[in-house]
């Protein structure tokens, strides 16, 4: 086998993890959060920059306030998941780069002196870092059901500032009954690399 990962771990992350649509009552706890924070950091971002910001909506208010711009497909298990978080991307990244990318603290400006170059790095670094966030859920041995079906402009006036581009809510928590959608199909292996 061309893979060193223990073929336990391989579909506890890839192979049987799931878009997890339904939960259990069992709460997701501050540990485990900080245990996934502490396992995905180490994503990898161009210059570092790290732009990925989690809001954890936790209380009943907070909820209830989020569920409104949720999709309407979408409300019902945003409602009863034990956590959801909604993950963002903070276009205002660059001020920390002196101390995350401190062997060249002048990329802060050389390179993201500009807004829209901000808005575009912040957007498609954050999406990488989301992508570990759901891979840093499933190696806690919880479902995530992440969503991009929401109302943006509703959940960052709600829950964030106009620094901050909302990217996708997710649903945390030990999957419940009828949890699974059937598996959709995917592109053979020829259909998506090519050799030059």
């Amino acid at each position: 086998m061309a893979l060193v990962l223990d073929p336990t771990a391989q579909d506890l992350l890839f192979r049987e993890a799931r878009t997890a649509n339904t939960f259990t009552d069992e709460p997701v706890s501050e540990e485990q959060v900080q245990a996934i924070y502490d396992l995905i950091k180490y994503a990898p971002t161009a210059f570092n920059q790290s732009p990925l910001r989690i809001v954890l909506v936790r209380s009943p208010e907070a909820r209830e306030r989020l569920v409104q711009h949720m999709a309407e497909g979408n409300q019902p298990k945003t409602s009863t998941a034990p956590l959801v978080a909604i993950l963002a991307a903070d276009n205002e990244f660059h001020e920390e780069l002196p101390a995350l990318f401190p062997h060249f603290p002048q990329a802060k400006d050389v390179f993201f002196g500009e807004r829209a170059a901000r808005e575009q790095a912040a957007a498609l670094n954050a999406s990488l870092q989301a992508g570990y966030f759901i891979l840093g859920i499933r190696a806690a041995g919880l479902a995530a059901g992440p969503m991009t079906g929401f109302d943006p402009a509703g959940i960052q006036k709600e829950f964030l500032d106009e620094d901050h581009t909302p990217l996708m809510v997710i649903n945390i928590g030990k999957p419940g009954e009828d949890a699974w959608f059937p598996r959709g199909p995917r592109l053979d292996y020829d259909e998506v690399i090519t050799t030059v």
